[in-house]
């Protein structure tokens, strides 16, 4: 099977007509069309010398910057080594970039990729070719592995996330009510099973009569954890959808600088905890026509059960009802804000008792939208 890929449809085509000509030359006897169809054998066995042996060539591909901004540019440098004496037929070396774009040569050269837009470019692998000048076989050999270049989706400053998220030791305070933590809450009486460590002695001599004790409780606390979560099924078009992945990529980029635990789920792809740059390469891989968003919130609360605040960006398709059953997929305790990507309206906030919508029209509104601790 991998002799047969190495024929080209016109060596194919070759083979085929020379087992025709010389079969019907000799049943005719047609002296002319043996002639042919050996002239055809040939001809493809000359081909078949050209591209016999493993050549003695070393490749090495590396890329300047693998994580840009849209219409940012990179350079890609290529080190060809022809190891031993370089013969007439040297193969040659092709190295995909992106979809479409082959770069050919047969020595090193420096080639710039520019005119990149939000996605993953795939940079290789690099392979030599052989193959006779007729273009009858061809023999590809891969000698690197495919590098990828990551253009993440343009992003907007925006002020400190922590400002509303208070930490202390542990981490953030909850409404939660515990036994046992750093956040002072109140007193109540003693009751059987308390741990006796923590009766408050004097606020029980004052207060507390016919031998009651008085213990303390306290807020829970919580490392804060911001889930980011871009739909990628209720957009109208790409131009909308990309607003939407720079805003979750600016409150990402922003998270991770205030060193917030951070999970993000954009158009199906996941990633936990990483750095701004893993965070980021998550979006650079959506693509229009993700999971719904309920399908995932869904991922979301699995991929992070301990989430304290929770972002979901989508479009203008949905309505209350369904951005409501998107947000009880998380816990009661978590915080909800639901940011609706719709360049047909005005930008502006709508508090709820369940979450808080908040209506995008641009991506430059987003520092103000999100201004005075809206995410608190």
């Amino acid at each position: 099977m991998r002799v047969l890929e190495t024929v080209s449809p016109s060596g194919r085509l070759l083979a085929v007509a020379a087992v025709a000509a010389w079969g019907l030359g000799a049943v005719l006897g047609w002296d002319e069309l043996v002639l042919l169809g050996a002239t055809a054998v040939v001809l493809l066995a000359f081909a078949s010398l050209l591209t016999l042996g493993h050549g003695s060539v070393r490749v090495a591909v590396g890329i300047t910057k693998r994580r840009l901004q849209p219409d940012d540019s990179t350079r890609c440098a290529v080190e060809v080594e022809h190891q031993g004496r370089r013969s007439l037929f040297a193969p040659e070396v092709e190295l995909p970039i992106g979809k479409d774009r082959v770069e050919v040569f047969d020595r090193g050269r420096e080639i710039e990729i520019a005119g990149l837009r939000r996605g993953v470019i795939a940079v290789g692998p690099a392979t030599t070719v052989r193959g006779d000048p007729l273009g009858l076989l061809r023999r590809t050999v891969p000698m690197t592995e495919v590098v990828e270049v990551f253009v993440h989706p343009l992003t907007v400053p925006l002020e400190p996330l922590g400002t509303g998220l208070l930490r202390d030791l542990e981490g953030c305070t909850t409404n939660d009510v515990s036994m046992s933590d750093l956040a002072f809450h109140a007193l109540r009486e003693y009751a059987p099973g308390d741990d006796r460590r923590h009766i408050h002695w004097r606020s029980t001599a004052k207060l507390a009569q016919d031998g009651r004790f008085l213990v303390r409780q306290y807020l829970d606390s919580r490392r804060a954890h911001i889930v980011v979560v871009v739909d990628g099924e209720s957009f109208p078009d790409g131009d909308v959808f990309e607003t939407a992945l720079s805003a979750g990529a600016s409150v990402v980029k922003r998270a991770v600088a205030d060193e917030i635990d951070t999970t993000v789920v954009a158009a199906g792809h996941v990633s936990r905890r990483g750095g701004a740059q893993h965070a980021l390469d998550v979006f650079a891989r959506a693509e229009l026509g993700g999971p719904v968003l309920a399908e995932a919130a869904t991922r979301a609360v699995a991929a992070a059960p301990d989430a304290t605040l929770v972002v979901l960006i989508t479009g203008a398709k949905h309505g209350y009802a369904e951005l409501r059953v998107a947000a009880a997929a998380f816990p009661p305790e978590v915080r909800k804000v639901v940011l609706r990507v719709d360049p047909s309206a005005h930008t502006k906030r709508a508090a709820s008792t369940a979450f808080t919508v908040l209506t995008l029209r641009q991506l430059n509104d987003l520092p103000a939208l999100l201004s005075g601790g809206t995410l608190q």
